[in-house]
């Protein structure tokens, strides 16, 4: 599904797009075969949160601050063009201002520049990584990412369990607003999706959309399409929502206490569901637990396979993985596999054409990355890349049978050998 806001390259923003595939918009797979092995190349970092690919050879790394958090101060981010070989930074920018921490976002635009959301600004930089622009956000509370309309325009909102979000819709070439804010009618905590012009808010609640009304030059709310996934139950709120064309795909049970690890993380005592709601009929809906433990939590989004018809979910909490496979034509779910001692919290990485699944797994006290066939759960290959965080954040393709992973404290490119 391609986006006409952003540039075009195999990667150029978080999780492939905003439509969050989690799967590169060209290029080939690994194919990793008999006698080849993963190896990988890591460095230290502050706080990584993600790369993205610009022009060919072009890997840009976001970065933030954490030590001034812990004394009450505003917190920075910085970005790095790396070589694509060595992780080596090849120019960097200022430190850019930020505020209350939280990874935030970066992404190429349509029009060749890197725009980035950290703490409450957002940043406009050229790809020689100088700021040539920043705009203060309205809320005092970190922004969560942002993402960018077919028509060029970036939508962001403010992170909160409490205060309702307010979409904040900018034009990129002035830096300003390009209309009045929306004001959704409950908080959020997850990163908004979008397809074309229209903007998904998973609230803490309920999933609604926004279309971009540009004679009023506001989003405006969808009332025929919403649906309270929470309703009377115990779970606790979703995160980021991935929009396949038929259905958007979430998970709840999203407050977790993460420090290091999300292994035992989990606060509600009930099990973490996998949810569905049709695009065009918000009252067509479903939801199936993951794994059906107490205390199942998760972070981050799940992944679909349109192609070959597989969903794969997780509870990092209590380390499982688990595949379905979507049956026609009431878009149900069956098992296909599962692994259930697998350290998995980080957003996911498939390659469509190989059907290899790369996700991360937590154990002896490190991150380890593995390669899955996504149809039958076997892993074809498997990395080390140190470190004592699990990751939680994002990864990206790289140019050339590689792909790089950020967890938190370190940076990873992992190759074919």
């Amino acid at each position: 599904m391609q986006a006409a806001g952003y540039f075009d390259s195999p990667w150029p923003g978080e999780d492939g797009g905003p439509a969050r595939p989690q799967h590169a918009r060209r290029g080939r797979g690994l194919y990793l075969q008999p006698g080849e092995r993963l190896r990988c190349v890591s460095r230290n970092t502050l706080l990584s949160t993600m790369t993205v690919l610009g022009a060919p050879g072009e890997v840009f790394l976001l970065t933030h601050s954490a030590l001034r958090a812990r004394v009450g101060l505003p917190t920075t981010a910085c970005v790095e063009r790396i070589d694509p070989q060595t992780l080596r930074p090849l120019a960097r920018s200022p430190r850019l201002a930020g505020g209350p921490m939280w990874p935030g976002g970066m992404a190429v635009h349509r029009d060749g520049r890197l725009y980035v959301v950290y703490g409450r600004h957002l940043h406009r930089l050229g790809r020689d990584c100088t700021l040539q622009g920043t705009l203060r956000l309205p809320e005092d509370a970190p922004y969560n990412s942002f993402v960018i309309l077919d028509n060029g325009l970036l939508v962001t909102k403010n992170l909160s369990d409490t205060t309702p979000a307010r979409l904040s819709v900018i034009d990129p070439e002035t830096l300003a607003p390009a209309g009045a804010d929306t004001v959704c009618p409950e908080p959020s905590i997850a990163r908004l999706s979008a397809v074309g012009n229209t903007v998904y808010v998973v609230g803490v609640r309920s999933l609604q959309r926004y279309h971009w009304d540009a004679g009023t030059r506001q989003l405006q709310p969808d009332p025929g399409w919403r649906w309270d996934y929470i309703g009377d139950s115990r779970q606790t709120y979703g995160w980021d929502a991935v929009l396949d064309g038929t259905d958007a795909w979430f998970m709840d049970n999203g407050q977790h206490r993460y420090f290091r690890t999300m292994v035992g993380a989990g606060v509600s005592r009930t099990a973490n569901r996998l949810l569905r709601v049709a695009l065009q009929d918000s009252g067509d809906h479903a939801a199936w637990p993951v794994s059906g433990l107490a205390g199942g939590s998760i972070t981050n989004p799940p992944l679909v396979d349109s192609a070959r018809g597989i969903v794969v979910g997780y509870d990092s909490a209590n380390r499982v993985l688990q595949a379905w496979q979507l049956q026609a034509p009431d878009r149900a779910l069956a098992p296909l596999w599962s692994h259930r001692d697998f350290g998995c919290a980080s957003h996911l990485l498939l390659y469509p054409d190989s059907g290899e699944l790369v996700v991360n797994d937590y154990r002896r006290l490190g991150e380890e990355v593995i390669v899955l066939d996504i149809t039958t759960g076997t892993p074809r290959g498997r990395v080390r890349i140190g470190g004592l965080t699990q990751g939680v954040v994002f990864p990206s393709t790289g140019w050339d049978r590689d792909f790089y992973w950020c967890s938190m404290g370190r940076v990873a490119r992992v190759h074919v050998a």
